[in-house]
């Protein structure tokens, strides 16, 4: 590790432009963080002998852009947008002791079970982004799979069918949410798919500054469950104990080997929290004493908040209040980064 002083913020982050999309000035960019990098001694990431991970959930377009489809604005109407000015500036003045950075991907296509075209009710009508649908709904028919569908996903009907019973059921059998049906948000080849620019262009910074590659994971393809963690899908089988989706062990593994997880990322009652209460779950089975190596930065984090629809702030917390009370340390963006790791960096 280099100063254990916070590196000032480079001229071209523009904290105004952190809720607008534009094109990252990659070559430029490339210049100017290999001159800072002399500037400011930085060393390559390779030299690191205390490894940090920033983990950043989803903060992509369609999450962190006003009118884009799924906005997490918080209680505060822009929560994303404050969350990644924070975030930014949580690169830009640790880029000295983030040894990696690594980036999940909301990652979908039109026809999935949590998307409108996936159901049908009586009259042949789509739901509504934001209806809820429940093991009772299913049961009584309010909401059947859209048969149209069917073939393109490689199955019958009556058997996709059972499955969506069967995807229901176990959603309300292992206490998770109801089945959302959500706008088409993240969709692959879009421009919502893509990390936020001034996010990108400090991840860029980062891995030309300090020798180190950006980590990209794609999660939520499958096109028969939620993906909300990127540890694991909602579901794994189907009726029949046929497997259908994967933990991601290889991904869970990676991080585990630093010294340090730093997650920040949206949305904070979803995503993160699914993907925080996984590595947690896994950490507890395994080696309990890891939980401590974990950092939630609760400032570049916001709930989903649809005003007179949901507001998950609450959930939200509870889950913060869960993970600190199982040992994690929940920390503030714009606190001393040697206050949270209280001298357990090596020398």
């Amino acid at each position: 590790m280099s100063t254990t002083t916070q590196l000032p913020l480079p001229a071209h982050f523009v904290p105004h432009s952190v809720g607008e999309v534009w094109r990252v000035p990659y070559q430029q960019r490339s210049i100017d963080a290999k001159a800072w990098a002399k500037q400011h001694h930085l060393l390559p990431a390779a030299s690191d002998t205390f490894r940090l991970c920033l983990l950043a959930i989803d903060v992509q377009n369609t999450f962190c852009i006003p009118d884009f489809e799924l906005f997490v604005g918080g209680r505060s109407g822009m929560g994303a947008v404050e969350d990644n000015i924070r975030l930014c500036e949580f690169i830009y003045r640790h880029l000295d002791r983030i040894t990696e950075i690594a980036l999940t991907m909301d990652t979908h296509t039109a026809t999935q079970i949590f998307h409108p075209i996936f159901w049908v009710d009586a009259n042949g009508d789509h739901p509504p982004a934001m209806t809820m649908i429940s093991l009772d709904d299913v049961e009584q028919g309010r909401w059947n799979v859209n048969a149209a569908i069917a073939e393109g996903l490689g199955y019958e009907i009556d058997r996709l069918q059972s499955y969506a019973l069967h995807y229901v059921r176990t959603l309300h059998q292992d206490g998770k949410y109801p089945l959302t049906i959500w706008p088409y948000h993240s969709m692959l080849g879009g421009v919502g798919h893509a990390i936020v620019s001034a996010v990108e262009e400090a991840c860029f910074f980062h891995a030309i500054a300090r020798d180190r590659q950006t980590h990209f994971e794609l999660k939520g393809s499958n096109p028969l469950t939620e993906n909300y963690s990127v540890l694991s899908p909602e579901v794994l089988e189907d009726a029949q104990k046929q497997t259908i989706a994967h933990k991601n062990t290889a991904f869970l593994q990676k991080l585990l080997q630093f010294d340090a997880i730093v997650i920040a990322g949206q949305a904070k009652s979803h995503c993160v929290a699914w993907t925080v209460e996984n590595l947690l779950s896994e950490i507890q089975a395994t080696d309990p004493s890891l939980v401590q190596k974990v950092y939630l930065l609760e400032d570049c984090s916001s709930p989903v908040v649809v005003p007179g629809v949901v507001d998950f702030t609450d959930q939200a917390d509870a889950a913060y209040q869960r993970f600190a009370d199982a040992g994690m340390q929940v920390v503030k963006s714009t606190e001393p980064i040697d206050r949270w790791l209280k001298g357990k960096e090596k020398a």
